[in-house]
């Protein structure tokens, strides 16, 4: 036998409680009593009352309440073999990383704001395998495809400005590594969400968003930033915090470029957003496109599935209970 909530044991100090509470109860009221009349005279001056059923009504109630317990507990005995199928996407992330994903305009900037909203995406998925692509000036990926949420989540945490050690902005090095991680899988499962300002330096990147439509990927696009743009704070190896400048000494400021995200999307037929403070868009890509794609089956496994039992202790449980109100606690009147 096994239990299927072995939590629900804690209960039982619940129950230990009580115990002491009879007890208490009952000491209490036999001093009581002594206070009122010697105890020689007690069971002559209460004939009626019958000491033993009192008990007896007081071990039904405690006795149900551990078994309702025991029920709480799911215990499970017997058990049957049943093929359990999960089915979900692949859905790739690619994450800019670049120095201009720390810029202000979306609190509290933009990388911080787009992580925590892939967080939020994580508690739509189910059984989806997702992976995490960071891309700068080159790309890398940070998490292989996996339905282990919480490795994904670790592989989140550790990405900031400097995963990428090559500036600038490639999208389509983040486009390439993601055909190299779905190579030789089905075409009609492929996905990848790319969030970026889109900025994309080298400008290749609608060329292989066609080669991603050939390999059967659909591009989501997120565009995060403003179009007016914002300057960079970084801070520097003494503590302070400046901004970014180019070669030439002059502040840099980064504008979101809408163009090219909008037309990658276009091209493998997905869909571009773009990200507010108020709403990221991860969630609407998710609830509006993703969730209404076709799903393939992930893994198929035989399993034990125990029989649940909690009913046997349970209706044993009630019975007491029904019982105990029709235990008398004063003994019957005998008629002379």
């Amino acid at each position: 036998m096994k239990f299927g909530n072995v939590h629900a044991m804690h209960f039982l100090w619940l129950l230990a409680a009580l115990v002491i509470f009879y007890l208490w109860a009952y000491r209490k009221r036999n001093r009581d009593m002594e206070r009122f009349a010697q105890k020689e005279l007690l069971d002559e001056l209460t004939p009626s009352l019958n000491k033993r059923t009192q008990r007896l009504k007081a071990a039904f109630i405690i006795i149900s309440i551990f078994i309702i317990i025991l029920s709480l507990m799911r215990p499970q005995w017997g058990f049957e073999w049943k093929e359990v199928k999960r089915s979900g996407l692949d859905i790739l992330i690619a994450l800019d990383t670049s120095k201009s994903m720390l810029a202000e305009d979306v609190k509290p900037n933009r990388l911080e704001r787009s992580k925590l909203a892939v967080k939020d995406l994580i508690k739509k998925l189910q059984g989806d395998r997702l992976g995490l692509i960071a891309f700068a000036g080159n790309a890398f990926l940070q998490c292989p495809l996996t339905s282990d949420y919480t490795g994904f989540m670790l592989s989140l945490d550790d990405i900031n400005v400097y995963t990428i050690p090559k500036g600038g902005t490639s999208i389509s090095n983040a486009i390439r590594v993601a055909l190299d991680s779905y190579e030789g899988g089905k075409k009609k499962y492929k996905t990848l969400v790319l969030i970026s300002d889109g900025e994309d330096l080298e400008g290749d990147a609608v060329n292989w968003a066609e080669k991603a439509k050939e390999d059967g990927i659909k591009i989501f696009t997120i565009g995060i930033g403003t179009r007016e743009g914002e300057l960079i704070p970084v801070t520097d190896e003494a503590g302070r915090t400046e901004f970014l400048k180019d070669s030439s000494g002059n502040v840099v400021k980064s504008r979101l470029d809408e163009d090219t995200l909008q037309k990658i999307a276009l091209t493998t037929g997905g869909s571009y957003i773009r990200a507010t403070n108020t709403e990221f868009g991860l969630d609407l890509i998710y609830d509006e496109k993703l969730s209404k794609m076709e799903r393939r089956d992930i893994e198929n496994k035989m399993v034990k599935r125990y029989n649940e039992k909690f009913q046997i202790p349970l209706a044993l449980a009630l019975l007491l209970l029904c019982i105990e109100p029709f235990i008398r606690e004063r003994r019957r009147k005998v008629k002379s």
